[in-house]
């Protein structure tokens, strides 16, 4: 399926440029450009780049600045995965410019065994772009495609705690698609991911992604997104401008959602709510992790 637009497409803002002190760092390790200002501007040229091409939300709110796969509770345990279980993989899905990625490369997780995917493979060209970087010098594997689609990643039965993968794993290097690592996968970082679909697409995401996942103990989904406080619903919000309307659960249904993927008693469920404030209104996001018993 390709990529659709909104027919409004507001101008870009350079006043929603802010980078934290991490993310500051980080940035300015990996394109080598040390001067704020040179930085800044070399960061809204690729910007202005890529949001001609995919004039997505997340581009223009320069949601690829800020770090987010290092703030969640999973993310230490992932990391000891990577150094710790032989041939861990590390799965970003909808990676966009693949910061979180990169970080977790940065941190120590073995590029080798690092999967990013998203719908164009343009996106993560635009990230060499960003971070001066080539498909050499930071060799992760991307995979360009819809995950709605079977031929990318179709529904199949997580695997139980007694069962192992049906084959080798393949050579991340040669894959085209998602399905050859199924059962492979130690950890899926999902961020700002799910709230883009309806409920029954994000129930047929949680229920395609669990079939890659590992059945070793200590393997794990996670992420975060926008989220309802009290129920799942419609949630309609104003943000830099641009108005979003987007199904989004509650921590309650969110684990019911999952308790419909995995066996009782497989995975342990973890949700908690975090307030954002912009502009004297308050939402809420969801962190979360499942992750295999």
């Amino acid at each position: 399926m390709a990529p659709s637009f909104p027919a409004y497409r507001p101008t870009l803002d350079e006043s929603l440029y802010y980078l934290d002190a991490e993310a500051l760092a980080f940035f300015k390790s990996l394109t080598g450009i040390d001067d704020d200002v040179a930085l800044k501007e070399h960061i809204l040229a690729v910007q202005a780049k890529a949001y001609a091409f995919a004039p997505y939300p997340c581009i223009r709110m320069l949601s690829f600045t800020r770090l987010k796969i290092s703030k969640l509770p999973a993310y230490q345990g992932v990391l000891a995965l990577g150094r710790e279980r032989e041939g861990a993989i590390l799965l970003d899905i909808g990676c966009c410019f693949g910061n979180d990625a990169r970080k977790a490369v940065v941190d120590g997780f073995p590029v080798r065994n690092v999967l990013v995917s998203d719908l164009r493979r343009e996106l993560w060209d635009f990230g060499h772009e960003l971070f001066k970087s080539t498909p050499e010098t930071f060799p992760a594997h991307f995979i360009a495609g819809d995950a709605l689609e079977p031929s990318m990643l179709e529904i199949t039965p997580p695997l139980s705690a007694s069962e192992s993968p049906d084959a080798t794993c393949p050579d991340l290097s040669t894959l085209t698609s998602l399905n050859p690592v199924r059962g492979y996968v130690s950890a899926i970082h999902a961020s700002s991911f799910f709230h883009l679909f309806g409920e029954a697409k994000q129930l047929h995401l949680a229920r395609a992604l669990a079939g890659l996942l590992s059945p070793l103990p200590g393997s794990v989904i996670f992420g975060s997104h926008v989220a309802r406080r009290d129920e799942k619903g419609l949630l309609a919000e104003e943000l830099y401008g641009q108005r979003f309307e987007m199904f989004c659960h509650c921590p309650a249904s969110w684990e019911e959602m999952w308790d419909l993927v995995f066996e009782k008693g497989s995975v342990s469920i973890k949700g908690d709510l975090k307030p954002v404030s912009k502009d004297g209104e308050t939402f809420w996001v969801l962190v979360w992790s499942v992750t295999r018993i």
